[in-house]
Formats: structure tokens, C-alpha cells, sequence
């Protein structure tokens, strides 16, 4: 795989961020709260497509999982959740909280593209949320993979910030919706030197990112060409994070104050295996 320089720095600085998320997510409240659930929307999207409606028995793989707690709360929907990530801080992290919630969840440390050799098994339902495609270098790749972890009939979720909602300028004070940054994947990742995360202001030592920027073109080539087949697709006004200032907290996520309408913030895909 290419961009390994890239791909280490990331990961080194996904490695420093787990101390502070493990507080901006109040880890260990959630865990120690047997009804706390954080993915009952996107388990809603996803019924439709499952035996029963339901995770209840399925087996399930999390890729990209972080700090485990939307794995904890498949375990609490009744799946039997393989959580994957590739940061050894994180996966730790994962574990204990999985131990303090009392749930039977497993966590691996491994890429995507390592994950089918590693796990040696295939599963009901790949699951991927939130913050994931943007760190990825390579989709076919990514998509061969799932395709390979996948049971004959198993289903892809995968739920993710629009690309479109990503092209647009930060920095803004009005409600204007400007697009200054690209919208389909470039030659070389976008370079970031920060050093903050989305969940506080502490400065990492780590502080250079790299992020690709992937189409919906790009996406659903992938998936279609490792052989899924596309059950659904939805795009949503709100979402779990803010990446622009305009967004305002609702009941749903963050959604833009007025003219919704304007552009999609997070879309979600359902994607089989042939039988």
C-alpha cells in the first residue's frame, strides 16, 4: 500500500488523541451505563436489511472502531462485535472499556486491508461510521477487503460525512455555504499541522495529518466493483459532528439554522454480497 509515511504519522497521532477522547466521550460513564447506546440511528437504517430487522445473534466486524464505545453498544443490541482499528492505543482502550461495560466485544489491532488474513473468518455485517473514508489512501482496496469479510449475503453499512459538506470553507462568520475545498480526490492527500483534535483543544505532539478526500463516484465504484451490490442510499441534514461553524446543535445533530435544503451533511449506503 502506498503513502506509508502518510499513513504513520496518522496513526501516530490517532495513538495521542485516545487519552483525550476517552474524556470528550465520557468513555467510562457510557460504559458503566448498561442502557447508554450511541448507534441506535444508524442500527434504525440498517434493520431493514438484517434477518429479523435486528443485530441480535449476527456477527459483526467494526472496522475503524477507535475507542470501542459504538462497538459497545452493537454488543448491547445483541451483536457479536469484532471491533478493528489501526491504532494499539486505541484497541487497548477499547478492551478496557469493553470489561468495564461487562459486554462480550473482541478488539484487533489491524489495518482494513490486514483484517480478512488476520480475523481468518467472515461475518453478517461490516460496519464502518463517522470519520472513516477520509483516512483511507485507497477505496478499492478498502472495499476488496469488506468484500472478503462478508458471509454470502452479509451487508456493508458504512454511514459518513457527506463529501460534499467537506468541500466547504471553514473559516466563515455568515451563513453563505462556500465551496473552496475539492471535491474529488487529488493527486496527494491534504496535509493538516494543527494539532487539535475535534474533541478538544489539547495540542498532540503528533501534530501532522493527512487526509484524502473521496467522491461519491469514487465510493460506489469501489463497493460495486468488489462485487456488492447497493440496497440503499440516503443522505441526512444533520450529523454527529461539526465540521463548519454555521452548524447549530438539534435534537438530530448539527444541522445548518435555516435552508437545510442546501446541501447534504452525512449520507449512509447498505451494500450485499451475493449469495
Amino acid at each position: 500500500m502506498g503513502y506509508v509515511d502518510e499513513v504513520e504519522a496518522n496513526r501516530a497521532n490517532w495513538d495521542e488523541r485516545v487519552a483525550d477522547h476517552l474524556v470528550a466521550y465520557e468513555a467510562e460513564k457510557f460504559a458503566d451505563d448498561p442502557d447508554a447506546n450511541r448507534v441506535r440511528f444508524e442500527a434504525s437504517v440498517l434493520a431493514p436489511h438484517l434477518p429479523a430487522e435486528s443485530l441480535d445473534g449476527l456477527d459483526v466486524v467494526h472496522l475503524q472502531c477507535h475507542i470501542g464505545v459504538d462497538s459497545i453498544s452493537l454488543a448491547r443490541l445483541g451483536a457479536r462485535v469484532v471491533g478493528t482499528d489501526f491504532s494499539g492505543e486505541a484497541i487497548e482502550a477499547a478492551q478496557r472499556l469493553a470489561a468495564r461495560a461487562g459486554v462480550e466485544a473482541s478488539f484487533i489491532r489491524t489495518s482494513n486491508e490486514n483484517a480478512p488474513a488476520l480475523l481468518g473468518r467472515q461475518f453478517d455485517v461490516v460496519y464502518t461510521t463517522v470519520g472513516v473514508l477520509a483516512w483511507l489512501p485507497d477505496l478499492a482496496s478498502w472495499a476488496r477487503s469488506i468484500a472478503q469479510l462478508l458471509k454470502p449475503g452479509g451487508v456493508l453499512f458504512l454511514y459518513e460525512s457527506h463529501p460534499m459538506v467537506m468541500t466547504l470553507q471553514y473559516d466563515r462568520t455568515d451563513e453563505l455555504l462556500v465551496v473552496s475545498e475539492p471535491y474529488f480526490g487529488t493527486a496527494e492527500p491534504q496535509r493538516f499541522d494543527e494539532g487539535t483534535t475535534y474533541a478538544s483543544d489539547t495540542i498532540l505532539t503528533n501534530r501532522t495529518t493527512y487526509e484524502w478526500q473521496h467522491s461519491l463516484d469514487e465510493i460506489f465504484t469501489s463497493i460495486l466493483t468488489a462485487g456488492l451490490g447497493i440496497e440503499a442510499y440516503h443522505e441526512y441534514t444533520a450529523m454527529p459532528w461539526k465540521p463548519i461553524p454555521q452548524l447549530v446543535s438539534t435534537d438530530a445533530g448539527f444541522a445548518l439554522p435555516t435552508g437545510r435544503e442546501r446541501v447534504p451533511l452525512m449520507f449512509s449506503i447498505v451494500a450485499r454480497k451475493p449469495a
